[in-house]
Formats: structure tokens, C-alpha cells, sequence
């Protein structure tokens, strides 16, 4: 029963991301191509024998039984279709016509990347501060790349190999998709400049990522202050950073919880910092059970509350699409460079797996994971590959160049290093996902 729970609970939320995924992108196809008066065949979710299937008109729209991508066949799409003259057939209309029916499921997918960011935002987030801030080394682990290369606590990275990092967002992109490839990260220590290679470690049980085992310079801060507590009567408040314990500096909040728990009936002197100013405050945690406790919960890093309205959200969703679009480019373009490791690709397993593990942390986690596998997927399609809309659009393009449509034989023999293409990549993902269930 167990095991088949866990496989709902997988399997459930990856097919609710890739239906909804796949609906989106084919429904943009659709949508241009009726506008444009062609005539729609068919409207398929999946691939295979069709499951359930109903017509509408001239159109049979149905669920098959492959559920990984879905199509939508139009009338005349193929040259390999004997043309009939009808003005509602794919190939009567203009290139950039065709060109638009086969832009609009890419674009449909980041539209609903940026709408979906959107939403998120505008329920407002608690933001680590760090993560806005100079990437400053303030944590090494003996055991980690970091320490390897010779990495210290108080190093600024300016750079990764030649790109600027100014925040630790920055320096951390620079660094996930890089697992075994050594990185030089320009380092100012002290007043002075080196370099520094280090080969991040391989890390991450359902997509693979570089590690260097450092962290920023973490302060905990009350995130809640419960009535009536020692906390409250000492005039403590949420939001206040924690400095210092009994004089001691540099504490984690798995530190401070305990040096508060080791303290029943005794005073303790608390350096917090509040709007920039710093203070004490003496508190005697109250003794519960065998421990004490003072009436606060804490966070282990500083953070900022932030509320966006609507338009400030669309602003910051269409910032954070842009990031992440100039990310999976490169990420992309790296597979021809080989600056990307073919075993960092994850595939339907892998996308499953993390549908599920996202689902149990609630719907906006997973409507995160959608906008983002929405925007890759509108940006993977438009690759110039044969058999993707992109390369179905370059075909198209280099026709009006040569100013005539090249023949059929030269279209299937295109559309097949497509397909062995793209089979290649399938297979690749596929064992790149099986090789990280078994590790």
C-alpha cells in the first residue's frame, strides 16, 4: 500500500505539470492556426492509440495513450499531403503565417512561465538577504570542494571563470551546472587578488548540480515572538537579529537554541540588531520540561518581508524569466560547447520525481516547478532542430532565402537527422535518470 501511495503521489502531480504543460503549447498552435483560417485535424494530448477522443466540427480532439508530448495535425501540414488548393490547408498559407502557427506554442509556454511567476509573487515571500547580497565567504566545510581548493571564510568572489558575480544568486548559478569541471574563481582576500581553481563535487539525488560545500555569513533572526513569553516582556520583536549570546559572536541558530535550552532560570544577555542599531536585552528563559525557553521562534538567516502588488510583480516575474531564460540559453548552447555535460540533462523520470517531491510542499512550490519547466520547454522548442518548432521555422526560413520550397526528399531526409537527433537526446535522459536512481 505504501509503495503504491508513493508512486501516486509521483506520478499524479507529474502528469497535472506535463498536461498542463503540453495543453498550453499545443493550444497555441491551435489557436494561431484557427485565427489564420487554417483548418485543425486533430488535437492531441500524448502520442499512440488515442483513449478518449471526441470531434467538434473538423476537429477530433482526444487523450492518447504515450502521455509525453502531445500534437496538433493540420489540414495540408505535410508536402507530403497532396495539395488540393483549399485556402484552409497548412502549406496555402504564407511563410509567415506557417511561421507564426509554429511560434505560438514556444510562446504560449513563456507566457505561462511569466504568469505563473506572477501569481507566486504576488503572495509575497520571506527573502533571505544573503541571496541579494556580495557573494563573501562566511562558512567553509572541512570536507567540501570550497576547503579542497583552499578556499577561506571572508573571501569576496568577483569572479567565475570570466563572468562578474555581485550577489550570491550570481555565484551560485555560476556554479550548479558545473559538477566535475574545474572553475577559477577570482577572489579578493584581505585587500589582495588570486585565483583560485576548484572543481565543484558532484551533488543532488534527482537533478545533478556542483557543490563547493561554502555558504554566505549567516545571522539568525526572531521570525515569531509569542505573547506573553520572556521574550515579549524583555521587548524582543520579530525581525530582530541576533548578534550575539552571552557576548559570544558568529552563532547558528541551532547554537543559540541551545546555549537557550542549557540556560533554565538563568540571564542571558542577547546583542541583537534592530534597524541597523545595536542592542542588548537580558532575558531568563523560563524553565519547560528539562529545557528552557524564552517564547520566540527563529530563522537561521536574515530576511526581508516582501508584499509586490500586482504590476510590481509582473515587473519582478518578468526579471526573474529573463534571468532564467539567459540561464537555460546558455545551459543549451553549452551541450554544442561542451560546456554542459550531457549527464546533467534530466528526463521524464527525473521530472516526475521532482513533480513529486515538490507537490508535498503545496501548490505554489509546484506552480514554481511548472513556470519553470514552462519556460524551458518553450525555449528548448525553439532550437534550430529539425522536428521542433524552431527547426520546423528555420526550414522555412531558409526556403525564403533560396526563394523556393525545397523537395520532399530533402525535407524527410532533414526531419530524420531531426528525429534521430532528439531520439539520441531521449535516450541520454532516460539513462541519466536511471543512473541517478540507482546512486
Amino acid at each position: 500500500m505504501a509503495n503504491i501511495t508513493g508512486f501516486l503521489q509521483t506520478i499524479l502531480p507529474f502528469l497535472f505539470v506535463l498536461g498542463v504543460l503540453i495543453f498550453v503549447h499545443e493550444l497555441g498552435h491551435f489557436l494561431v492556426a484557427r485565427w489564420y483560417g487554417v483548418k485543425v485535424l486533430t488535437f492531441s494530448l500524448g502520442f499512440g492509440p488515442k483513449l478518449v477522443k471526441v470531434t467538434r466540427g473538423d476537429t477530433e480532439y482526444c487523450i492518447s495513450i504515450i502521455p509525453i508530448g502531445g500534437y496538433v495535425k493540420l489540414a495540408g501540414e505535410s508536402s507530403e499531403d497532396t495539395p488540393s488548393g483549399d485556402p484552409s490547408e497548412f502549406l496555402s498559407k504564407s511563410k509567415w503565417v506557417r511561421v507564426q502557427v509554429y511560434l505560438a506554442g514556444p510562446i504560449m509556454n513563456i507566457l505561462l512561465a511569466l504568469i505563473l511567476t506572477t501569481a507566486i509573487l504576488t503572495q509575497g515571500a520571506d527573502v533571505p538577504l544573503y541571496r541579494s547580497s556580495p557573494p563573501v565567504i562566511g562558512l567553509v566545510a572541512a570536507d567540501g570542494a570550497g576547503a579542497r581548493a583552499g578556499l577561506q571564510v571572508g573571501d569576496r568572489v568577483l569572479r567565475v571563470n570570466d563572468s562578474a558575480v555581485e550577489t550570491w544568486d550570481q555565484f551560485d548559478m555560476a556554479v550548479l551546472p558545473k559538477a566535475n569541471q574545474e572553475l577559477t574563481l577570482a577572489i579578493e582576500r584581505n585587500g589582495s587578488y588570486l585565483d583560485i581553481k576548484v572543481t565543484p563535487d558532484l551533488a543532488g539525488d534527482i537533478v545533478d548540480f556542483g557543490e563547493l560545500n561554502v555558504g554566505p555569513r549567516l545571522r539568525p533572526q526572531v521570525a515569531q515572538v509569542l505573547p506573553g513569553q520572556p521574550a515579549e516582556k524583555a521587548g524582543i520583536l520579530t525581525g530582530d537579529v541576533l548578534v550575539a549570546v552571552a557576548g559570544e559572536k558568529g552563532l547558528t541558530r541551532e547554537q543559540v537554541i541551545e546555549r537557550i535550552q542549557k540556560s533554565a532560570g538563568v540571564p542571558i544577555t542577547f546583542t541583537i540588531e534592530r534597524g541597523g542599531v545595536p542592542q542588548d536585552v537580558t532575558i531568563v528563559p523560563e524553565k519547560n520540561g528539562d529545557v528552557g525557553v524564552v517564547g520566540v521562534s527563529i530563522s537561521g538567516a536574515e530576511t526581508r518581508r516582501v508584499d509586490p502588488d500586482l504590476v510590481t510583480a509582473m515587473g519582478m516575474s518578468a526579471t526573474q524569466t529573463w534571468e532564467a531564460a539567459v540561464l537555460t540559453v546558455t545551459t543549451l548552447a553549452g551541450l554544442f560547447t561542451t560546456e554542459t555535460p550531457v549527464n546533467n540533462l534530466v528526463g521524464p523520470v527525473g521530472i516526475a520525481r521532482m513533480s513529486g517531491a515538490t507537490a508535498q510542499l503545496g501548490w505554489l512550490p509546484l506552480l514554481g516547478l511548472m513556470s519553470m519547466i514552462s519556460l524551458q520547454l518553450g525555449l528548448l522548442n525553439l532550437m534550430p532542430i529539425p522536428i521542433l518548432d524552431g527547426g520546423h521555422i528555420t526550414i522555412i526560413a531558409l526556403e525564403g532565402l533560396a526563394r523556393r520550397d525545397f523537395s520532399v526528399k530533402v525535407k524527410e531526409r532533414i526531419l530524420f537527422a531531426g528525429f534521430a537527433l532528439i531520439l539520441m537526446l531521449m535516450v541520454t535522459v532516460v539513462f541519466n535518470d536511471v543512473v541517478r536512481l540507482i546512486r
